[in-house]
């Protein structure tokens, strides 16, 4: 579960990454730039539906602070 959260962590940071490039490469570069900040937002909602369904299913726990 911990692989998974963190590839996909990566996955969101890579593709954050990607938008910038196209973006800096000038405005003829809009599509790519939009086509990977649809998949951060693809991507950042399948972490989150992972994060509720490993909470649900008890793969993961909360951590008590104190």
């Amino acid at each position: 579960m911990q692989f998974a959260i963190i590839l996909l962590l990566v996955a969101i940071v890579t593709s954050l990454g990607q938008a910038l490039a196209a973006m800096a490469s000038g405005p003829g570069q809009s599509a790519g730039m939009a086509r990977a900040l649809t998949m951060r937002i693809s991507l950042s909602l399948g972490l989150f539906v992972l994060l509720f369904v490993g909470y649900h299913f008890g793969w993961i726990e909360p951590h008590k602070a104190f």
